[in-house]
């Protein structure tokens, strides 16, 4: 019983197993075939396609593999792997190879909306708030005060004090005119006399603040009516000392500086700009500055774009205004400025993905698995790390951003068969028309390069050059000659 049962079961085993294989055969014949079984069109010679042939094997002219071109294009490159030929111009770069040089690629996008700037700049006093105490006539210093370089000063703070002959002529005729005026008040006189007086007040005053006297200490000679003997010199305004120039005793002649004082609740921030950034910077626009070293942002308003340009750095200077009520921006301290750019929409790559030849520019677009093709480009505006493309790529293609000089070398040196008027160049020794993106083989003699077909033509070549080249001088020569009229 067991034996019947163990027959029946393989029976029906063997019988599902053909049954499976059948289907199988049917599927896979009706479906698509692998690549190696498309349909092979003909033979060619890879280094002159003009050689066709219906059967593989050796080329008769110099020795290498035919290749496959199969039906539906597509010249096997490596055999029947079915990958179509390659865009003119590019080159194939295997993914060890790419590892090895580093390339690395990027998408070309479409972006449009705010960008950041980033500058250096560095913080300077306002010029509208720096004060300086200058001599208004000859003298002397009998005292000084103590403040210093970088001492914090308020205003009508007293700095020195001053001996001068030339003063005493306008405190003289200040109290004369106070005295008229009196006189005049008590006795009643007419307005217009007044009001004459009143302007001799205003231009006595006048005189007395050019010979360095104070508000205060005019405000004070009317109140006394006494004639001082010196002079005292106050702080114009709060802020720090820049620059002190006054010693105990010191004579000095008219406009000699004693003190430079600087309100530095408001600075300015001076940062250089590069020229192609410059257009589009306008006054209002909000920065931030940072100083890392304190840790501490604050915000800054620009104010203008200068007109000075820096011919050794190729830069114009933007100036920033900040409130700095703590004193925490000091003069001369270096801060990092970032700006917010409005840009209209444009395609753009990475800066590192364009190679700049002078009177052109070009990058290399990946078309495929390790394929890589140059093409001329044409850039507009360049901001921060992104440049703009005006012609030669459209969003979504992928463009090399390192390694790209290597490709570029790799490049010429694949051209080094196309001679200078553009055509391909010849095999010296079998006289073949090569293809730049093909040669393999190549020497040099004479300090001149040459390529070939294959390892056989560049072993000739190599064990007597001398011969070689007379052929191929003598192909020019006949190429050349101008026909008899």
């Amino acid at each position: 019983m067991r034996k019947s049962l163990y027959i029946a079961l393989l029976t029906l085993s063997l019988a599902g197993a053909f049954l499976a294989g059948s289907l199988y055969t049917r599927r896979t014949s009706a479906g698509d075939r692998p690549a190696s079984a498309r349909k092979v069109l003909y033979y060619v010679d890879p280094m002159h396609p003009a050689y066709r042939s219906d059967k593989p094997g050796i080329a008769p002219d110099c020795g290498m593999q035919l290749e496959a071109v199969y039906a539906g294009g597509g010249e096997a490159a490596s055999g029947a792997d079915g990958s179509t030929t390659e865009p003119a111009g590019a080159m194939k770069i295997d993914l060890e190879k790419q590892q090895r040089i580093g390339v690395r690629v990027s998408p070309v996008e479409k972006t449009s909306g705010s960008q950041t700037l980033r500058l250096l700049g560095r913080v300077t006093p306002d010029e509208t708030r720096v004060y300086k105490v200058n001599a208004a006539s000859d003298g002397y210093l009998s005292e000084v005060s103590g403040v210093t370089t970088g001492s914090l000063v308020k205003k009508d703070q007293w700095l020195a004090t001053i001996f001068s002959f030339d003063a005493r002529a306008p405190i003289q005729a200040y109290l004369t005119t106070l005295d008229v005026l009196d006189r005049a008040a008590r006795s009643g006189q007419l307005a217009e006399q007044l009001r004459a007086g009143d302007e001799s007040t205003r231009l006595s005053i006048e005189r007395l603040k050019s010979v360095g006297m104070s508000e205060l200490q005019i405000e004070e000679l009317r109140r006394t009516r006494v004639v001082p003997v010196t002079v005292r010199i106050l702080a114009p305004a709060d802020g720090f000392v820049l620059a002190r120039n006054a010693s105990l005793g010191q004579k000095y002649e008219r406009g000699v500086e004693w003190f430079r004082i600087a309100d530095l609740r408001k600075i300015w921030i001076v940062a250089d700009v590069f020229e192609n950034d410059a257009p589009y910077l306008r006054p209002g626009a909000v920065a931030q500055v940072s100083l890392h070293q304190q840790r501490r942002s604050f915000s800054a308003r620009v104010a203008e774009v200068l007109p000075q340009f820096d011919a050794v750095s190729r830069t114009l200077k933007v100036r920033l205004e900040a409130d700095n009520a703590d004193y925490a921006l000091r003069p001369d301290m270096f801060a990092d400025v970032e700006l917010p750019i409005q840009l209209p929409p444009a395609i753009t790559v990475p800066a590192d993905a364009v190679l700049d030849l002078g009177q052109k520019e070009k990058v290399f677009v990946e078309r495929g698995e390790g394929v890589f093709e140059p093409r001329a480009v044409q850039t507009g505006w360049r901001f921060g790390d992104r440049v703009q493309i005006v012609k030669g790529l459209e969003p979504g293609e992928r463009v090399v951003t390192a390694g790209n000089f290597f490709l570029d070398s790799e490049s010429r040196m694949r051209l080094t068969a196309i001679g200078a008027s553009g055509h391909p160049a010849k095999d010296p020794v079998c006289g073949m028309d090569l293809d730049a993106a093909k040669v393999t083989h190549q020497s040099e003699s004479g300090g001149e390069h040459y390529s070939f077909c294959s390892s056989q033509c560049q072993e000739k070549f190599e064990k007597n050059p001398g011969m070689y080249l007379k052929k191929v001088a003598g192909r020019s020569e006949v190429s050349t000659r101008t026909p008899a009229r």
